[in-house]
C-alpha cells in the first residue's frame, strides 16, 4: 500500500484547510485515518474511519475536524476548521492492512 498527503500549509488562527490521502496499490479495506506529530511531541492520534463509515477523533479535535472517505478513489479526507496554533504538526495518513501502512506526512502549520 502507498499513501500519498497533501494538502497542508500555512495558515492563520481560526482558518481552515483540507488534508487528502490517496492510497494506491492495494485497497484499504479496513481503517484509515490521521496521526500528528508536533515539534518535540510524540505522535498522536487524531481521527479514525473504518470502511463502515463509523469515525473515532482525539478530544482535541472533536467538533472542529471532519474525517471522510472515497472509497471508490481509495482516498480520505480531513476537514479542520477553527485551527489552533496548537493544531501545528506534521500529519501522517495511515491504513491498517494486516500491518500499518503510513504515508509521508504533510506539515500544517497555523500562525497565532
Amino acid at each position: 500500500v502507498q499513501l500519498q498527503a497533501s494538502g497542508g500549509g500555512l495558515v492563520q488562527t481560526g482558518g481552515s484547510l483540507r488534508l487528502s490521502c490517496a492510497a494506491s496499490g492495494t485497497k484499504c479495506l479496513s481503517a484509515m485515518g490521521w496521526s500528528r506529530q508536533a515539534p518535540g511531541k510524540q505522535r498522536e492520534p487524531v481521527a479514525t474511519i473504518l470502511s463502515s463509515g463509523n469515525t473515532n477523533y482525539a478530544d482535541s479535535v472533536k467538533g472542529r475536524f471532519t474525517i471522510s472517505r472515497d472509497n471508490a478513489k481509495m482516498t480520505i479526507y480531513l476537514d479542520m476548521n477553527s485551527l489552533k496554533p496548537e493544531d501545528t504538526a506534521v500529519y501522517y495518513c495511515y491504513c491498517i492492512r494486516g500491518g500499518t501502512y503510513w504515508g509521508q506526512g504533510t506539515l500544517v502549520t497555523v500562525s497565532s
